[in-house]
């Protein structure tokens, strides 16, 4: 098994990377996360996961130790492969992603192509247990406890015309503050704090 690679990055797509390592070229599927981090012409160090089925030997690559690790949480969910897992790497923050399964946010796994209503589902069931340190590396837990009140709160600030995006951490860091909190109370705190 191939663990990393060290070498100098001869081509650079969104999608893959060749490295020369001491005279041999790998070609590497990459995400759009790892592939911003490389600069063609330099020498680089990416984490690697082989994938060898009947008819093929792949590599992929990753810039963090962790971007490797949800890769391959994702592709053992049944129905997602090596490419639907870069997709959504490469669409989605790691903690994006943490958050849509801790949030059974399936509709947020959705808007991902390649990702159905089944699909995002089952990436739900099967990884929420096993994504708790992406979403809270630097957040408490306790802002995910109530997720009914997070997100009646943001639906009814969409509603009104308010970004979800801009008031989300806002939210988590009230719900880290005061996990009790109702959804009428969240909603007035958010506009406080816009």
């Amino acid at each position: 098994m191939i663990f990393f690679l060290k070498g100098i990055v001869q081509e650079l797509t969104p999608t893959y990377a060749i490295l020369d390592v001491n005279g041999v070229g790998y070609y590497v599927g990459i995400s759009l996360q790892t592939s911003n981090k490389l600069t063609l012409g330099k020498e680089t160090f990416i984490f690697t996961q082989q994938i060898i089925r009947e008819d093929a030997h792949l590599l992929f690559g990753f810039h963090t130790k962790e971007e490797k690790e949800m890769f391959n949480l994702l592709i053992s969910v049944n129905g997602v492969g090596a490419v639907s897992a870069l997709i959504l790497l490469s669409s989605l923050d790691l903690k994006d992603i943490a958050h849509a399964i801790l949030n059974k946010n399936s509709a947020l796994l959705q808007k991902v192509k390649g990702v159905g209503a089944k699909t995002a589902e089952r990436i739900i069931v099967d990884l929420k247990d096993k994504v708790l340190k992406f979403g809270t590396s630097d957040e408490n837990i306790s802002a995910f406890v109530d997720n009914k009140v997070r997100e009646e709160s943001l639906s009814a600030l969409e509603v009104l015309g308010i970004s979800r995006k801009m008031c989300e951490k806002i939210a988590d860091r009230i719900l880290k503050q005061n996990p009790d909190i109702q959804t009428e109370d969240l909603v007035k705190q958010i506009l406080k704090n816009l």
